[in-house]
């Protein structure tokens, strides 16, 4: 029909995550393919934009779950090399960003879609940079006055520099068990749990294959917990969900490999510990000036403290991923929810300053 939307899901990128951005989008067309005119837009492994021909050749090859990925032979260079595929751009009413990790969820493809006026799912460009830094996001939470863990930043230059200094500072203020994560990533690549100081070199440079920025943080016991907010200027929260697993911490095989990891929804938490989870979600949501949807992650310690570990600002999407299970509890289905964030993604581009 002439009349319906073009949706442009845009899909693959360059990080670790590009196989998990293939299943969501999967799930996404094939969920909206009769209330949209969707319009599929890959990016290579290389960093090269793909026509939407071009990406549903690639999506029609059969290959199993989180193996799929998106390649362009002979490709090289990015968007402004594929001409072709940019204007692709110019045909879409509004684009749902499906590119986890860099180049697609820190605020690198908002600006691109800003730029070229098109109204796009999800965080505007500030929250979602704020959103995929993990440093720079617990430092705004810890200003809006939220809990966050104990940690430090720790740059590559500053660890070739003075490597036993910075072991010295883990040791003095962090401790061990602790947890060394690249500032920005997702899916918790890079991401090492560290028992001792001889693990801590190795670990590091683990985390520096992905960034210059590492954060060094200490281990919690506790459940992990995590509320799904929804909306722009009023955002809702969704009930609690918990993840429960048997590795030793939620890694990548953890997530989207391990046929034990457990995704309960609702969570078990009496009354007044979900009500609190939900404020404070939405106050975390806030801090950031997030819009569209985020998925914030709580450890619950066993004395009842709450710490909110980071927001998701374009979490799996999946319809058995933790975001879309915790709003078909809340009553709002798979495909309705797809069509509930184009409309807010609508509603936040009339908002947009003309100059």
């Amino acid at each position: 029909m002439a009349d319906r939307l073009r949706l442009g899901v845009i899909l693959g990128g360059q990080t670790g995550e590009h196989e998990v951005s293939v299943v969501s989008a999967e799930h996404v067309i094939a969920a909206v393919a009769e209330r949209f005119d969707v319009v599929p837009i890959g990016v290579a492994r290389s960093g090269a934009w793909l026509t939407p021909a071009e990406t549903a050749r690639q999506l029609a090859v059969e290959a199993a779950p989180y193996h799929k990925s998106l390649e362009l032979e002979g490709s090289a260079g990015g968007l402004v090399s594929r001409p072709e595929a940019l204007e692709t751009l110019a045909e879409i009413d509004v684009a749902f960003p499906l590119i986890h990790g860099t180049y697609g969820e820190d605020g690198t493809l908002q600006g691109l879609l800003e730029l070229a006026g098109v109204p796009y799912v999800g965080a505007g460009v500030a929250a979602s940079a704020i959103g995929m830094d993990k440093a720079l996001m617990k430092r705004i939470f810890r200003q809006a006055g939220l809990s966050v863990v104990d940690h430090i930043v720790v740059r590559s230059t500053q660890y070739r520099a003075e490597p036993d200094a910075v072991a010295n500072a883990v040791d003095g203020s962090i401790g061990y068990p602790a947890f060394v994560k690249p500032a920005n990533g997702g899916s918790s690549v890079g991401i090492s749990k560290v028992r001792s100081r001889e693990d801590l070199g190795r670990a590091m440079c683990g985390a520096f294959h992905y960034d210059r920025k590492v954060l060094v943080e200490r281990a919690v016991e506790g459940r992990e917990v995590e509320c799904a907010v929804l909306g722009n200027d009023d955002p809702e929260p969704s009930p609690i969900g918990e993840i429960r697993y048997t590795r030793e911490f939620y890694d990548y095989e953890a997530k989207y490999l391990a046929d034990d990891t457990e995704l309960i929804v609702p969570a078990e938490l009496d009354g007044e510990t979900a009500r609190r989870v939900q404020e404070l979600a939405v106050r975390g949501y806030r801090a950031i000036d997030c819009a569209g949807m985020g998925r914030m992650d709580f450890f619950l310690t066993g004395d009842g403290e709450l710490f909110i570990d980071e927001v998701n600002t374009l979490p799996g999407f999946t319809p058995e991923s933790m975001y879309p299970r915790l709003w078909r509890e809340a009553g709002l289905a798979y495909a309705d929810l797809i069509a509930r964030l184009v409309d807010l993604a609508l509603e936040r581009h009339k908002e947009r300053p003309r100059g």
